[in-house]
């Protein structure tokens, strides 16, 4: 395979130039100021793995901006790996915290998610809806599924139905990026930063509250 083939899969891209896509370029700076925020909001609670999940929001900010400045093989990938590593992490920590599974079943969890899309894929492959979003959908499919079966603050909170309204939007947006090209030269991929942004800060956000909860809620030795 060759990592340095071009790609052009978006609709504000006109051209092979480093800025030929400066609003999806430019509105990755979304992410990195949702990971400003969030890292200054768990400074002091000693949650190592909402840090992870930080420094992984901060990684899908810089691998996004060189995949639509390069748009190259090799920067599609820094785009996509923090993502999925976000989605596997936080699967992992939701599984803990919000389930209270235990660290062998939160595993088997995370490692369902696999046999998950190979088995929606196919499907959704042939949905004209979805296009290239058909990869996320899953994911989607997912947190819904947690926000259905987690009990507690979490879900009086509606914190993962928030999160499922907000893919959903995100999503709708990605998928008809090219399908409003002809009407709206910039596209709509933009919108998907916007709010994945507001998202996964508000995915870290709903972790952090979990977990600050439980802590608190747990008897002190004396």
């Amino acid at each position: 395979m060759d990592w340095t083939a071009q790609v052009d899969a978006y609709c504000e891209r006109l051209g092979p130039g480093f800025w030929a896509e400066p609003m999806n370029a430019v509105t990755n700076a979304a992410f990195l100021l949702a990971a400003l925020v969030m890292a200054l909001r768990l400074r002091g609670h000693g949650l190592p793995i909402a840090n992870l999940l930080v420094g992984f929001l901060a990684a899908i900010g810089i691998g996004s901006f060189l995949f639509h400045t390069f748009a190259t093989r090799w920067a599609g990938l820094a785009d996509t790996l923090p993502i999925l590593m976000f989605a596997l992490v936080y699967i992992f920590a939701a599984s803990c915290e919000y389930l209270r599974l235990s660290l062998v079943r939160a595993i088997l969890v995370v490692v369902a998610l696999f046999p998950f899309v190979a088995l929606l894929m196919p499907l959704l492959g042939r949905l004209p809806l979805f296009g290239s979003s058909a990869g996320y959908v899953p994911i989607l499919l997912y947190i819904a599924i947690f926000a259905a079966i987690t009990r507690g603050p979490v879900a009086r909170g509606l914190g993962l139905w928030i999160a499922v309204a907000l893919l959903t939007a995100s999503l709708t947006f990605r998928s008809l990026d090219m399908q409003t090209c002809s009407g709206f030269p910039l596209g709509t991929h933009f919108l998907w930063h916007i709010l994945n942004a507001v998202l996964l800060g508000w995915m870290i956000e709903v972790y952090r509250r979990a977990a600050l909860r439980r802590l608190a809620d747990q008897p002190r030795g004396g």
